[in-house]
């Protein structure tokens, strides 16, 4: 479909169009949270991946799949932060066509290749807690390694459908987009042409991963919970339990927010109260999962004192 949009630039709104919250006095403390956020983010997800490369005891398939969804959480919230923290600075709240179409489609690749990994990881203990004893012949690296490449290209062409859907509509109206980045639903809905069609898409699209990756998580922990309550060992339960709970907890709150935001019509959505799920799921959750990860997990509290021993070690050596 040719393109025969007439705008240029778009102008986002901001997390609120509450006057009173647009001046220096509020601004400031948004944007230092807002930073603070975007550093913990960095720190932790980040963190995470060296630690995972660095010790030889979290070279497993579930390290090796949470290095991966630590970078999908510091990929989608660097497509988003970085943007709104120049809003409160310089109160910059233009965003090109071209700019605001490349946002819209990382952030899609990074959130798309979120769902397909937590539903691999998923897998990946149903496997560790059901066929502990078949559990290196079924998860070996070659098999990981093709999850995970997989991941990365259904994401890759999910989000250029999803792009290509939401930018080759006409923009002849407004330009002003009633959020604070480049999202599916405020894209949409400013397109002057019939946008059913690309609704349809969208909805089919984003129905089936939620629908897919929601089973297969659903089905493994299914067999899960079976399996731990035949467990006659007590050791062994709360071995299944904390293998288990971290994960489980990551799901339950990102997939919460993101059935919100988008398995509902475009008229059905409150922009007001869609900009504070999107705050929560876009910059919260990649700044969350970390801490979710690694306050429950010995084998990563043990890496990252190893890490800090070391690193003392070095700089009294230094001195």
């Amino acid at each position: 479909m040719e393109n025969s949009t007439e705008v240029t630039e778009f102008i986002l709104a901001g997390i609120t169009d509450d006057p009173q919250l647009q001046i220096p006095l509020f601004l400031i403390p948004l944007f230092l949270v807002f930073t603070l956020i975007c550093l913990l983010t960095l720190a932790g997800n980040l963190g995470v991946v060296t630690l995972i490369v660095l010790d030889a005891r979290l070279h497993t398939p579930m390290y090796f799949f949470l290095s991966h969804l630590a970078l999908a959480d510091f990929g989608y919230s660097t497509a988003v932060t970085p943007k709104v923290m120049a809003e409160f600075l310089i109160g910059d709240k233009v965003i090109s066509y071209n700019a605001c179409a490349t946002q819209f489609f990382f952030f899609a690749v990074f959130l798309i290749m979120e769902t397909f990994l937590l539903a691999s990881m998923a897998y990946d203990r149903h496997a560790a807690v059901c066929k502990p004893l078949r559990y290196t012949n079924i998860m070996t690296p070659r098999v990981c390694a093709w999850m995970v490449v997989g991941c990365y290209v259904l994401s890759f062409l999910e989000a250029s459908v999803h792009t290509w859907n939401a930018f080759s509509l006409s923009f002849c109206r407004s330009n002003v987009i009633h959020h604070f980045f480049c999202d599916s639903t405020p894209v949409l809905a400013l397109s002057c042409s019939d946008n059913k069609r690309s609704e349809m898409v969208f909805f089919s699209l984003a129905g089936f991963n939620i629908i897919v990756s929601v089973l297969v998580i659903l089905i493994s922990y299914l067999f899960i919970f079976v399996t731990i309550l035949r467990m006659h060992s007590a050791e062994g339960y709360q071995k299944a339990l904390s293998t288990c709970a971290s994960h489980f907890t990551a799901i339950s709150i990102f997939y919460g927010t993101v059935i919100f935001m988008y398995l509902q019509p475009t008229s059905s959505h409150a922009m007001d109260t869609d900009k504070m799920a999107s705050v929560f799921y876009a910059m919260i959750i990649p700044m969350l999962n970390p801490v979710v990860y690694s306050l429950r997990n010995k084998e990563v509290k043990s890496a990252f004192k190893k890490v800090i021993d070391k690193s003392k070690l070095s700089l009294g050596l230094a001195l």
